[in-house]
C-alpha cells in the first residue's frame, strides 16, 4: 500500500525559478511509480523536504516514502525491495554517501533512473550508470560563507557580545560529525568566513559532535557551560537549526536567550527550520541560512517524474546542470527576520 504523510512547511521567499516547475501530463498511461528514501525521517528538514516532494508529485505519481533510521544496510535493502517492485524512478537520500556507486549500480541493472539528494556522493561514483543518475544538491560552502557573513554583522552591530572586552569572538562550534561533507564545510568556512571579513575568532575547546541532534546539543551545551564557565562563551556557531535549538533550549536554562537583552548569547544556525524561524522572530536566536528545503523538493520531484517518464530531467524547468553535468544546485540564502 502506497502511503502519504503530509508534514509542516514553512513558506519564505522562494527563488522565481521554483514558480516554473510544471508536470507534464501523463496521457494515456498508468501513474509512475517512484520510490522516496530518507536517511531518516526525524530529521526535520529532511522532513519538510520529503513533505514538498510529496505535495508536487501528488495527483501525478504513485510515492512510498520510506526511512532508514541512519543505517545503510536498511536503506540498501529498501532499495532492493523497491526495485524488485518494479518503481520507476528512485530518490535516494544517501545514509552514507559512500554507498552511492553500489545503490547507483543496482538500480543501472533494473533499468531505474536515480535522483540522489542533499548528502552529495562523489560524483564520479555515480557514473557507473551515466545519463540516468544525478545529483540534487547545495553547494556546500555556501552555508559556512554565510554563516560567516552573519557572525560579522554581529560582532559589528554589537559590541556588547564581547563580553569579556577581549576583542575576541569567543565560540562554541556544533558540528555533526567528521565525516559528512556538508558538516565539515560548514564547520570550516563559517570561522574562515569571518576571519576573512576581520572578525577575531576564537575557538573554546573542540569542536561539539552532535549528530544533527537536538537533543544531544542540549546536553552538550549544558556541560560546555559548566567547563567553560557562562561568562566566557560569547557565540553559538552550529551546523544545523536543530542544534542551535538544542543549545538555545540550554541557555534558556541557563537564565540567558529568554528576553532579557542583557543575558543574550548569540547563536547561527542552517536551515531555517519553522522552530528556528520562530525563535529568531521571538529574539532567542540570532540568525540562521535558509537552505530550501520546498526548492529541493520541487526538483527532487519534477527530476524524478521526467526520469520516471523517459523524458529529460530538466524538462518543464529552468533548472540547469552546474560544470559536472549531473549535479544541480539550489542555493542558500542568509535568514535573520523580519527585516529580511
Amino acid at each position: 500500500m502506497w502511503k502519504m504523510k503530509r508534514l509542516l512547511t514553512i513558506t519564505l521567499a522562494l527563488p522565481a525559478f521554483l514558480l516554473l516547475f510544471c508536470p507534464l501530463p501523463l496521457h494515456g498511461a498508468e501513474k509512475p511509480r517512484i520510490g522516496v528514501l530518507l536517511y531518516r525521517q526525524d530529521d526535520i528538514y529532511i522532513s519538510m523536504v520529503s513533505s514538498a516532494v510529496q505535495n508536487v508529485l501528488r495527483g501525478d505519481a504513485e510515492v512510498r516514502v520510506l526511512s532508514a533510521g541512519s543505517d545503510q544496510f536498511t536503506q540498501t535493502e529498501q532499495v532492493e525491495s523497491l526495485l524488485a517492485e518494479g518503481v520507476n524512478a528512485l530518490a535516494v537520500n544517501l545514509v552514507d554517501t559512500q554507498a552511492a556507486a553500489m545503490i547507483a549500480g543496482k538500480a543501472k541493472k533494473a533499468g531505474v533512473p536515480v535522483i540522489f539528494f542533499n548528502r552529495e556522493p562523489d560524483l564520479d561514483s555515480i557514473g557507473v550508470y551515466a545519463g540516468h543518475t544525478c545529483f540534487v544538491g547545495t553547494q556546500i560552502e555556501d552555508a559556512g560563507r554565510m554563516q560567516g557573513g552573519l557572525i560579522k554583522k554581529l560582532w559589528d552591530a554589537h559590541p556588547e557580545y564581547d563580553r569579556n572586552k577581549d576583542g575576541r569572538f569567543q565560540y562554541l562550534m556544533f558540528q555533526a560529525n567528521t565525516d559528512n561533507p556538508e558538516a565539515v564545510a560548514r564547520t570550516e568556512f563559517s570561522v574562515r568566513t569571518a576571519l576573512e571579513l576581520g572578525v577575531p575568532m576564537a575557538q573554546l575547546g573542540d569542536s561539539l559532535m552532535c549528530e544533527w541532534d537536538e537533543n544531544l546539543a542540549r546536553e552538550a551545551m549544558l556541560l560546555a557551560l559548566s567547563l567553560h564557565g557562562e561568562a566566557v562563551v560569547e557565540l553559538v556557531i552550529a551546523n544545523n537549526d536543530s542544534m542551535a535549538l538544542g543549545a538555545i533550549s540550554a541557555l534558556n536554562a541557563h537564565g540567558y536567550n529568554s528576553g532579557d537583552k542583557t543575558r543574550f548569547i548569540p547563536v547561527v544556525g542552517v536551515d531555517a527550520i519553522p522552530a528556528a524561524v520562530a525563535a529568531i522572530q521571538e529574539g532567542a536566536m540570532s540568525a540562521t541560512v535558509k537552505q530550501d528545503a520546498e526548492g529541493m523538493g520541487r526538483a527532487v520531484a519534477i527530476m524524478s517524474l521526467n526520469a520516471a517518464r523517459g523524458v529529460d530531467m530538466l524538462t518543464g524547468t529552468a533548472l540547469e546542470w552546474d560544470s559536472s553535468g549531473i549535479a544541480v544546485r539550489i542555493p542558500y540564502a542568509p535568514y535573520e527576520g523580519a527585516r529580511d
